[in-house]
């Protein structure tokens, strides 16, 4: 479920700077978005937990610290590459 440009809009402005910062640094850990964005760890939290809410960050392992989780942006879904390239899907019209 990817969010919409009015639910980011709708966050408050930590919530956005967690956005942006995973956008261009991510995927990170809860400390390595403390350091990045130098808000507190409480407000990343919150801000982290108002991202999943609406679909916009998943949360997964952290391989190197399983104490940790690791997160990034939701990835939206797949596209068929314009070119039919091999990861094409095919299209419903075509026979």
């Amino acid at each position: 479920m990817a969010a919409t440009d009015e639910e980011l809009e709708d966050l408050p402005p930590s919530a956005k700077l967690v956005f942006k910062v995973l956008e261009y640094d991510g995927p990170l850990t809860q400390k390595q978005i403390v350091q990045e964005s130098m808000l507190s760890a409480r407000t990343v939290r919150y801000a982290l937990e108002r991202l999943q809410e609406i679909g916009m960050v998943d949360e997964d392992v952290y391989f190197a610290d399983a104490r940790q989780s690791l997160y990034q942006l939701t990835e939206d879904e797949p596209t068929v590459e314009a070119d039919g390239g091999e990861d094409a899907e095919p299209c419903c019209c075509a026979e």
